[in-house]
């Protein structure tokens, strides 16, 4: 049987490369997106030209309320496409960064990250189970913030330390449904992340190439394989982990 693949965020960024990635793999994809409906469905659109089904449904990874009505257009749409009342794997990668100080923070910066990127995994998942086929596999996108600290980013990196230990104890509640639930850290990636400062600004690469073993700043494509790879059929016995996947950065 196919499997199915949830990516939250999935229009752009590691979300679009890891849902590319699953496609190829052969496996299907829903994708979903917050505001860029084109986006999302472009990417709809490259994975039927592979060859495999694919799906945009809107969500706000930060709006817990609207989560039961979420999965309750997921359960149609897995109904009316694959005949199914599950899906299989789900991944945990929408996010936003949000550059402030500790002295600087806000509150409404604060609980923004924290509702996307901690609450909003945590209810998300919750309320996703019923749907979550046994066997299946959660990854959790964590950051190699939460190792490695630059000042800036202390709110943001704090939230996904919290989703590293709640992927341990997901782990292990979960492990009676044969569901094993995995962290993934990237480093520092050239994408729109942070408005696109790694990618765009000469200076910053250069640094963080400089401080990576590799000896450059890493690229989505370093991401989403690695992604595919760890839900696929392979990597069944890796479970309650944080994999770090930032080519040797500040090591």
């Amino acid at each position: 049987m196919t499997k199915i693949t949830l990516i939250t965020g999935g229009s752009r960024g590691l979300g679009r490369n890891t849902a590319l990635c699953v496609a190829r793999h052969g496996g299907d994809v829903v994708v979903t997106y917050q505001s860029r409906e084109d986006d999302a469905l472009a990417v709809v659109a490259e994975i039927e030209a592979l060859g495999r089904k694919a799906v945009a449904l809107q969500l706000d990874t930060g709006k817990i309320a609207g989560f039961p009505d979420f999965a309750d257009r997921l359960r149609n749409t897995l109904s009316a496409i694959w005949g199914r009342e599950t899906f299989d794997h789900l991944v945990n990668n929408a996010g936003h960064g949000d550059y402030a100080s500790f002295a600087e923070t806000t509150e409404a910066q604060f609980d923004r990250l924290v509702d996307v990127h901690f609450k909003g995994v945590f209810f998300l998942t919750q309320t996703l189970l019923p749907l979550l086929a046994d066997g299946g596999r959660i990854v959790n996108f964590s950051s190699g913030l939460t190792r490695f600290a630059y000042p800036g980013y202390a709110a943001y990196a704090a939230t996904k330390g919290a989703v590293e230990v709640l992927t341990q104890y997901l782990a292990k509640e979960l492990g009676a449904r044969g569901i094993a639930v995995n962290t993934v850290a990237p480093g520092a990636i050239e994408t729109d992340f942070g408005g696109g400062a790694v990618r765009d600004n000469p200076e910053i690469n250069r640094h963080i190439a400089g401080i990576t073993a590799l000896g450059r700043v890493g690229v989505p494509d370093d991401i989403g394989p690695m992604v595919a790879s760890l839900l696929s059929s392979d990597n069944r016995w890796i479970n309650a982990q944080r994999i770090e996947v930032s080519g040797g950065q500040a090591i």
